[in-house]
Order: C-alpha cells, then structure tokens, then sequence
C-alpha cells in the first residue's frame, strides 16, 4: 500500500492531469513535475485510479489494455503490456457520432471487446478462469489521442500510464451470437478509415489469444489497484493493427470475421 506521502504525491499529480485536460482540452500535456512523476508502473497505477476518482469512474466502467505487441512495448519502454481505466461517459454503442474538435490529436484502434459476468479478483488468473468470467464478446473501436507531445520520453512511460496510457473514448459494437464457438485467436479483423482500408491483424495478435489478454489484465498491477475485474465492466483487449491517427472529419469502420461490425463518424 502507498503511504502518505505516496498517496498525497498521487493525489497531486491526478490533479494536475485532470486539469491540464479539463481546461486545455486542445494541447499536449506537459511533463508532470519532478517529485509528482510516478516512477514505475506500481506508482503510475496509484496515481491513476487517484484520476479516475477525479472522472468518476471508481470503479470504472472498464479497462484497456494497451502495448500487447513486443514493437509497441518497446516503443514505449515497458516490459509487458498496460491498463487503463475507461469512464463510463465516453462509451457508446455502434453506430456512433463524436465532433472530431473535442479531441486532440485522435486515433482509432481495431479492438476486440467483451463484458464481464462475473468478478474477477486480483492476482494470477488462468486462461480458463478469464474466459469463465465473460458474458459478451464484441468487435470494438478505442479512441485514443497523442496527448503527450512529440517526445514520448519527455513525458515519461509511468506518467503516460497514470494517464490512461492514450485512452480517450470507445465505440461498442453488438454481442456477437455463441461467441464460445469461435475461434478468436484466428479470427481476423480489418480496419477502414474513409472507405479505404488501413490495416488488418488477429485475434492471436493479443498476447497469443484475447483470452490471454484478459488473464493477464486480472494479474496486473492495475487490477490490484482498482481491487479486482467485477462483473458488467467492459474491456478493450488491445489493438490488432496498429493505431490509425486522424487528418479530420471521417468515418471510421471495423469487421472481425465471426463477431460482427462496428462504425463511428467524426463529424
């Protein structure tokens, strides 16, 4: 458990996160102050369930999970994947419409989700058990933003996870109908912005299975911080292709064989 100490640095640094995006929605989030800066993933994830009091959003509507490929884990620095909490107030359900002004710097991702039947507590979780726990499985699309400025070391990886490791808003598409008998390592998803094509992955593509992907969101850090998975949370179980960043105003499309569509236009 943090101490005091700990928990007021981490109290002051969701604060300055908090505000930096509440009143400068439209601009790059500035390196958090010597002494306020988490410095390794146990701390990152203190100060960012501190944030998610600060939108409401403890417990939180969900998670994603980010850097589930080696080339982004090293891009980022880290030696395994990361979490973030999802509020409930960026959630909708395809089709949707968001102003492609109210983010700064915006990118999709091609995501499987699901939603949780059951709890999940804290710790190490087999592939067998994650799997157990899901009611819903779904194709999905995160909305994510470069807030960090052009030099990702500047702003540090345990800051860039207390802030929601690029979390801005998701779209969810419909339950896909006995999902149990799909194979959803080997189903494949596409992703198209303005009618073209912009990249495809797999299932396998998430740490080996999306399955896997949950097992390992119930073990980390960041689930023993919020105090475990509980049943209705949704999950974003990472990107299959690579995050797609937005010129302007357009439509945005995902399909994963066997579980269906999903559509988002930025106005």
């Amino acid at each position: 458990m943090p101490t005091h100490t700990d928990s007021a640095a981490a109290e002051q640094a969701a604060a300055i996160l908090f505000e930096a995006r509440r009143t400068q929605p439209r601009a790059p989030l500035a390196p958090l102050p010597p002494g306020l800066a988490p410095a390794g993933e146990a701390a990152a994830y203190v100060v960012q369930r501190a944030l998610a009091r600060r939108f409401d959003a403890d417990p939180p509507a969900g998670f994603k999970i980010g850097a589930t490929t080696r080339q982004m884990q090293e891009y980022l620095g880290l030696a395994g994947p990361a979490a973030g909490f999802v509020p409930p107030g960026g959630l909708r359900a395809t089709p949707a419409e968001f102003r492609f002004a109210d983010f700064f710097q915006p990118g999709v991702e091609c995501e499987i989700g699901l939603r949780l039947g059951r709890d999940i507590p804290p710790g190490p979780c087999s592939r067998e058990a994650a799997e157990g726990a899901v009611a819903e499985v779904f194709p999905a699309i995160e909305i994510v933003e470069r807030r960090y400025g052009p030099d990702l070391a500047a702003f540090g990886t345990p800051s860039l996870i207390a802030d929601q490791v690029f979390h801005a808003a998701g779209v969810l598409g419909a339950p896909a109908p006995d999902w149990r008998s799909l194979d959803l390592g080997a189903t494949r998803g596409r992703i198209w912005v303005a009618g073209e094509q912009r990249g495809e992955g797999h299932g396998r593509d998430l740490l080996g299975h999306p399955m896997e992907a949950l097992a390992w969101l119930a073990g980390s850090a960041a689930a023993r911080e919020f105090g475990g998975l509980r049943a209705g949370q949704v999950v974003f179980l990472g990107s299959v292709t690579p995050p797609i960043w937005l010129d302007g105003p357009c439509t945005v499309r995902i399909e994963f064989d066997g579980l269906g569509a999903v559509e988002v236009r930025f106005a």
